[in-house]
């Protein structure tokens, strides 16, 4: 296979967890692709030859960023909710329900027009893998289609049937998530998700969910604890889940589960952003020894913004992270929070999924916020 050398980089983030700083930064670096994958990284003086040069000219290199929680698989908007609620209309989930009607009367043709429409936003801010969840069709038949359509884009498909009950009682419908339902998904999906939540699901009916999910060969995770504090977060930590998602309102037990259990808390920025709620509090569980990611959490109602980027200068600005722990959970931390060890890195053996910023260093994220300081995003060792 032919090899490409990248050099003149002026911060290569390479992630490496031998490296004595979090984010293995090298100045004055190079790095040489084979195939799909990183094969060589170090400083440019001692790169080895190879078939193809690229010169960056002085720009910082990041491994590709990894979106472990998005909901892209929808149809519409909720424009008017988010105009409400900056005048003060605060958010309790309620609009989800506007959203399955509208993806429930939209053709699959629609559905993975908007999608690719997403993920390709995703691709030019530099996200490289993303995860996406259905959760928005709450029949049998449209869960089916919606992760049919996500698997089209990814192979990290999310089963969210348990995002709030659409009509009726919960307990029959928790029976039809776990039967039928999860019969039709599990064929299209890696994961399970529930939204464990004031006025969405209780932590038994979560367990329940889970644990069928579990049967059927799907790995767990979670929503919790955004709106209020609650018993899902402890619930995602005592099943050994990858991740939970949102921690919003966390109590010292808390946070004591996710540091004891080694479950990521995945942060979503850009949520409390748009509904105006308290940020997470990142510093306090990074300094306790919790892994601590970051994702967009791309959706219609509590967020709709596709951009990574954006997530990380606000993690900085709000959730007092530094800059370089906000790129690392953003990177190698986002793809814990999946179980990959192929991605998030740009060390030997991993797949050559990289960024390359318009800028000299990863603090420029941050340092800029809001410029389009994504230059090319690489997937398997190409430019797309």
């Amino acid at each position: 296979m032919a090899t490409t050398l990248i050099t003149n980089i002026g911060e290569l983030v390479t992630n490496d967890p031998r490296a004595a700083d979090l984010i293995g930064a090298i100045e004055g670096a190079a790095l040489v692709v084979e195939g799909d994958r990183v094969v060589w990284t170090g400083r440019a003086a001692d790169a080895p030859a190879a078939d193809e040069v690229l010169d960056v000219g002085g720009r910082a290199v990041l491994p590709g960023f990894v979106d472990s929680h998005s909901h892209l698989v929808f149809a519409g908007d909720r424009a008017q909710e988010f105009a409400a609620r900056m005048t003060g209309t605060p958010y309790a989930a309620g609009g989800i329900r506007t959203t399955v009607a509208a993806t429930r009367a939209a053709t699959d043709e629609q559905l993975t027009g908007h999608v690719a429409r997403l993920v390709g936003e995703m691709r030019r801010q530099g996200t490289t893998t993303v995860e996406i969840k259905s959760g928005y069709g709450l029949t049998v038949h449209d869960e089916a289609r919606s992760l049919a359509v996500a698997r089209q884009f990814t192979a990290e498909t999310t089963f969210l049937g348990a995002h709030v009950v659409p009509e009726g009682d919960a307990d029959a419908y928790v029976e039809l998530v776990t039967g039928p339902m999860l019969d039709a998904a599990k064929e299209h999906a890696r994961w399970i998700d529930v939204f464990c939540e004031r006025g969405a699901f209780d932590v038994d009916q979560a367990r329940t969910i889970l644990a069928a999910g579990a049967a059927a060969g799907l790995r767990g995770r979670l929503h919790a604890n955004q709106l209020t504090y609650g018993g899902g977060v402890r619930l995602a930590a005592e099943l050994g889940l990858a991740a939970v998602d949102h921690c919003t309102f966390l109590a010292d037990d808390d946070v004591a589960a996710l540091r004891d259990s080694g479950t990521i808390a995945t942060l979503l920025p850009g949520v409390e952003f748009s509904t105006k709620q308290p940020y997470p509090d990142a510093r306090r569980l990074i300094d306790a020894g919790v892994r601590v990611a970051l994702a967009s959490d791309c959706n219609p109602g509590s967020c709709f913004t596709s951009s990574l980027p954006l997530c990380i200068a606000l993690a900085v600005r709000e959730m007092g992270m530094t800059p370089a722990e906000a790129v690392h959970a953003a990177t190698y931390r986002g793809a814990e929070a999946l179980d990959r060890d192929d991605v998030g890195a740009l060390v030997p053996g991993r797949r050559a999924d990289l960024v390359v910023l318009d800028a000299p260093s990863h603090v420029h994220l941050a340092y800029r916020p809001g410029v389009p300081l994504v230059a090319a995003t690489w997937i398997g060792g190409r430019p797309v």
